[in-house]
């Protein structure tokens, strides 16, 4: 799938995207901007694998399909995002687009829910985070030849899009946070 054009009637957001490949430091940045005042969102792939753990499936349940997996999280942010005033300043931990980089990592077939969301997103300025070392957890279980090959997917998807991209080298957390308020 190419994404060629949005379409030019989607009002004008005032949402910005934090997003790299795993283990790039997203959510403690996020973390780190809520904490100084500003609205954040939660990144879904995490909150769409624990409200499975607490539905009684396994992770390794949860991961066994996933194509169910993706399209749960797909189904999170769109809802997220639909729940968002246009005006609102937000930083967003990962945004829509991001599904179309992991269907293509994990060779899904794009579906008319991911294509139709993909049509309306916009943002204001999106924030790619170059990855850190790579530390995996309960809910991250890629290495770093995964993480790279996502990153790569991201950048490419985003870049393919017609938002401003700044990219955010690796820095400690603070020191990021100062530079993406500082490329507002």
């Amino acid at each position: 799938m190419e994404i060629s054009s949005i379409n030019n009637s989607i009002k004008q957001t005032n949402w910005y995207v934090i997003t790299g490949g795993p283990s790039s430091g997203k959510t403690t940045t996020v973390n780190l901007l809520r904490e100084k005042g500003y609205i954040t969102t939660m990144e879904h792939a995490r909150h769409f694998i624990d409200t499975q753990r607490l539905k009684g499936k396994t992770i390794e349940e949860v991961r066994s399909n996933q194509r169910e997996f993706q399209l749960g999280v797909l189904e999170m942010q769109i809802e997220q995002e639909n729940e968002i005033s246009p005006e609102v300043l937000v930083f967003l931990d990962r945004a829509i687009p991001d599904a179309l980089a992991y269907y293509r990592y994990l060779n899904l077939e794009i579906d008319a829910k991911l294509t139709e969301a993909l049509g309306k997103v916009s943002y204001k300025k999106v924030f790619i985070l170059d990855c850190l070392p790579m530390v995996n957890d309960y809910a991250r279980i890629e290495d770093s030849i995964a993480q790279k090959k996502i990153h790569t997917l991201i950048t490419e998807v985003y870049e393919s899009l017609p938002f401003p991209i700044v990219h955010v080298p690796v820095l400690p957390p603070e020191e990021r946070v100062r530079f993406i308020l500082d490329n507002l």
